[in-house]
């Protein structure tokens, strides 16, 4: 039970690799705060995971918008109120499907498309993480994890030169406040994932031709594409106290790309 009387607060969690990753930690008995910006997909979530945590873990929804300050300090202050701590915060809002052409050359986007990009995959992060920290130093521990992306060491030709620039910032803010937080008892990582069959994913993936498909699995040399259960384990293991020596760090999640 690695995370047995933990309390988890996990952003984007009611789909994809969030959900995994909660479904994980509420097995091995963590209080999971599920936060999501979506009420029908928290409804069904929620349920699942308590049945999923059975004894050993326990399970809370939150309707949240990740991107704005006063909800994310206030979910943030309710969660250390009532439950005492934040031992872990996962930080998994972010994608690159939140504009309409998520392939778009640099001379296609506008600065429109640009602006949403860098906003959903930066800001969430950044005011989460900026509300939990002061929880997290006055206990003098907290393991932090990130999501980043291939496309943040330019290594995906399938998503645009603005996601890539806001994962790529990603993997850098985790290594700048590692250094920040290192003192203070509190890891900081991230995992930077492949092409990942999550609900959101997998509909764009379906439409890629056979051949394009086939092109992205002979690439791999695990010769498959990613589930989100691949991340989540990845996320776990950050999480967890099997990473205490281990702090500033981007995990490539990618089959070996």
């Amino acid at each position: 039970m690695r995370f047995a009387g933990k309390v988890a607060l996990i952003t984007a969690a009611a789909n994809g690799i969030g959900r995994a990753t909660a479904t994980i930690m509420v097995r091995e008995g963590a209080t999971v705060i599920a936060v999501d910006n979506h009420q029908g997909r928290l409804d069904e979530a929620v349920p699942a995971l308590r049945a999923a945590g059975g004894r050993a873990g326990k399970a809370e929804g939150r309707l949240v918008d990740a991107l704005d300050a006063a909800q994310v300090d206030a979910v943030v202050a309710e969660v250390a109120r009532d439950h005492g701590a934040i031992d872990i915060l996962v930080n998994a809002v972010g994608g690159s499907t939140v504009i309409d052409r998520p392939t778009a050359t640099t001379e296609e986007l506008t600065l429109a498309d640009w602006q949403k990009l860098i906003a959903f995959n930066l800001d969430g992060t950044f005011l989460f993480t900026h509300a939990v920290i002061p929880v997290m130093k006055r206990r003098r521990s907290g393991k932090i994890v990130n999501l980043a992306s291939i496309a943040g060491r330019g290594l995906s030709f399938n998503s645009s030169s603005a996601y890539a620039a806001a994962k790529g910032g990603i993997i850098a803010f985790t290594r700048k406040l590692a250094h920040e937080l290192g003192p203070e008892g509190i890891n900081v990582n991230a995992i930077a994932p492949s092409v990942t069959l999550t609900e959101r994913i997998r509909p764009h993936w379906e439409k890629r031709s056979q051949a394009s498909q086939a092109e992205e699995i002979e690439r791999t040399p695990l010769r498959r594409v990613a589930e989100a259960v691949d991340q989540a384990n990845v996320i776990c293991f950050l999480a967890s106290a099997d990473a205490d020596f281990v702090t500033g760090l981007t995990i490539d999640v990618t089959g070996g790309v």
